[in-house]
């Protein structure tokens, strides 16, 4: 029985679907390291255990040793007076941690806690120095943040693409005695020993860069929203918390034209003090520029739909006052219901502005809600 359940743990395995988004080349290299998988016909198995969104690591960063500086003589026949001749070492790799566009997770950095750079070599007679240590580079998605584990202050946000910075730095090498050879002290039995790098403890911290956020509780159709206006597909389902993580969806309006929707899992009151995993969650809304406010009608467990918005408002106050001031567009989602109609323009009196009624199913509003937002990015650039 015991062999039998070792076995089936042994299987336990993830179904990923291979979606025609490149060659099972493509979708095998972006794969971590460190992670077994197979191919089975056209779906991807991977290990149920590795979870495929992870937006808070805590790692171990260590650069490479310098090398030794050499003490060494040249010892030559016919050349009675060689001199010094032991070469300097090399430095030690740094450890750069580098915001690539196209990562999306942590997921990466997840199975591993050390991460070292590689040491330099040390220094040799015939004045041959050290190879120098390669460098240990750390791909991250945009807009990590990270955070010194020890002191908890934040080292570097990594927010554009591209963008890198050296998060440990090498040992220098250390020198050899011809390094020291001079007019007063030609045969110097001197040399030092390469230096130590830099280790310590790291936070990486994501949080999601979009342009627009899709905001509300749970089942408020905002998953089934971005299935529609982007080529995502996220989890959909007819039950609370189907996302358990933020989702990126590019809208493409015209040619030249586009902006990144971020869905977020959906809040429950009490999110800024934890509640349903709410910081988790809040923490990806705070580089939204624009935040789209789904209130569904006729919530799933009976609460008022007037109540749910401002509950939402108000977790915005508590995790971040300044949430508040950013341009909202307040939408009915699930506009075919019979009461979406009269609770449309409850909200809109309450807030006194125009509010957009749509259906992800029917396909109703979502080109006035695409034009509100792109009217949106739009002033933000002026």
């Amino acid at each position: 029985m015991q062999r039998a359940e070792e076995t089936e743990n042994r299987i336990n395995l993830t179904r990923v679907e291979f979606g025609g988004e490149g060659t099972r080349n493509d979708l095998s290299q972006r794969m971590p390291r460190g992670i077994r998988f197979s191919w089975h016909r056209e779906i991807l198995l991977v290990p149920s255990s590795i979870p495929m969104f992870v937006d808070r690591v805590q790692i171990e960063i260590q650069a490479g040793k310098g090398g030794d500086g050499c003490l060494s003589f040249r010892r030559e026949k016919y050349v009675p007076l060689g001199g010094p001749d032991g070469g300097d070492g090399g430095n030690g790799g740094d450890v750069i941690i580098f915001a690539e566009s196209g990562v999306d997770s942590l997921v990466a950095l997840a199975h591993r806690k050390q991460w070292r750079a590689e040491s330099g070599t040390n220094g040799m007679g015939a004045l041959r120095h050290g190879r120098q240590g390669k460098n240990e580079l750390l791909k991250v998605p945009p807009g990590t943040i990270v955070i010194d584990a020890a002191n908890r202050f934040v080292i570097k946000d990594l927010a554009t693409p591209g963008e890198q910075f050296v998060a440990a730095h090498g040992g220098r090498g250390g020198r050899g005695n011809a390094h020291f050879k001079s007019s007063t002290n030609r045969a110097p039995r001197h040399r030092t020993p390469g230096g130590e790098g830099e280790r310590r403890q790291i936070i990486l911290e994501l949080k999601v860069i979009a342009d627009v956020g899709l905001l509300g509780r749970p089942n408020a159709g905002k998953s089934t929203l971005l299935s529609r206006l982007s080529h995502a597909r996220p989890e959909i389902a007819d039950y609370p918390f189907t996302t358990k993580y933020p989702n990126l969806g590019l809208v493409q309006t015209s040619r030249d034209r586009s902006f990144v929707l971020a869905d977020i899992p959906g809040l429950l009151e009490g999110a800024h003090a934890g509640v349903g995993l709410g910081l988790e969650f809040l923490k990806h809304i705070q580089r939204a520029g624009i935040l789209v406010h789904l209130v569904e009608p006729t919530p799933m467990d009976g609460s008022v739909p007037l109540q749910n918005y401002l509950s939402i408002r108000n977790e915005l106050a508590h995790f971040d006052p300044e949430m508040l001031n950013r341009p909202e567009i307040p939408v009915v989602s699930k506009c075919e219901l019979p009461q979406a109609a009269a609770f449309a323009n409850e909200l809109a009196a309450h807030l006194q502005r125009p509010v957009i009624s749509i259906s992800a199913v029917t396909g109703t509003g979502l080109p006035q809600l695409v034009e509100a937002i792109l009217a949106q990015l739009d002033a933000q650039k002026q």
